[in-house]
């Protein structure tokens, strides 16, 4: 069973707060955990950026918006207690409360800043299960891998030798090679016994890490067979640490021989080298930037 969404929190959380006392958050994420029997895995989940767990965060919009619809009110910091309006609405035994029903108090539409309540209707129903910050990462996601595929027919169309710079490019981001320079005189050596290249591994070049990079424009993909040549070669050079980069993906038996093997070998598949250009910004620019601020509780604290 996935996580519920956060509008499914909403009726446990004013129950947990029906007993009239004051309740820390921490007292709702764990009721709500346990209310809907999430396992260790669904507890460990985190929302796409990777820093707030999903169900912590659907618990906390869910106080949020019961907040604002003053059903509950904030005491003081991580706390929460039931209003009187809040306990009106236990005594009615509702099945559920969502956003369609929090819509009948004029707070909540004015925290929702909508000027007719018909604008909702234009909201879709798979939003109205997301949290704002759902919603945000969900479409972010979305732009950003449709500029990795868009990256990596991009590199598919160009020649080796611009594969070769690419390649050299995202390893100096990656902190590889020392100076570009170094890197240079490396990196693009091709046909020495299937190793194309050779990089520092720091800036001191305490040690190095033999590269293969294959360029590929159709649907390829690179078998355990010659990844095991790439390990060979390795073998051949008394070196342990190599990175085999290509725009192609791997078969599973490719990615199964080197988890399997002492040596240290990074594969790097196509979507892997446009993803981390983006996250590294190599071949890619920026258009804009929004900024996400919350409140400077430390800010508030009175000596």
């Amino acid at each position: 069973m996935p996580i519920p969404d956060y509008q499914t929190f909403i009726l446990p959380v004013l129950e947990l707060a029906g007993d009239g006392k004051e309740h820390l958050f921490s007292d709702a994420t764990n009721s709500v955990a346990s209310r809907f029997n999430l396992t260790d895995e669904e507890r460990k989940t985190l929302l796409p950026s990777g820093r707030q767990l999903t169900f912590v965060n659907r618990t906390s919009w869910a106080i949020a918006y019961l907040t604002k619809a003053k059903l509950l009110e904030r005491t003081r910091r991580g706390y929460f207690k039931i209003t009187e309006r809040g306990l009106d609405v236990l005594k009615k035994k509702p099945e559920k409360i969502g956003v369609q029903f929090l819509k009948q108090y004029k707070e909540f539409l004015e925290f929702q800043n909508y000027t007719r309540i018909e604008e909702r209707a234009n909201i879709k129903e798979e939003s109205s299960q997301q949290t704002p910050e759902e919603i945000l990462e969900s479409a972010f996601s979305g732009i950003k891998n449709k500029l990795a595929q868009d990256l990596l027919e991009r590199i598919k169309t160009c020649s080796p030798k611009y594969f070769e710079r690419i390649v050299l490019d995202l390893l100096l981001a990656l902190g590889y090679g020392g100076t570009r320079k170094d890197a240079a005189q490396v990196v693009g050596k091709s046909g020495d016994e299937g190793i194309d290249g050779i990089i520092k591994e720091d800036k001191l070049g305490l040690d190095v890490i033999y590269v293969q990079a294959k360029r590929w424009n159709g649907n390829a993909k690179i078998s355990r067979e010659t990844v095991q040549s790439f390990a060979g070669s390795l073998e051949g050079k008394h070196a342990n640490k190599g990175i085999f980069i290509t725009t192609a993906e791997f078969t599973p038996g490719a990615r199964e021989f080197v988890s399997k093997i002492q040596k240290k070998i990074i594969l790097i598949d196509g979507n892997e080298l446009s993803q981390l250009m983006i996250d590294y910004d190599v071949g890619v620019s920026k258009v804009t930037s929004y900024e996400i601020k919350q409140i400077d509780s430390d800010y508030f604290i009175e000596e």
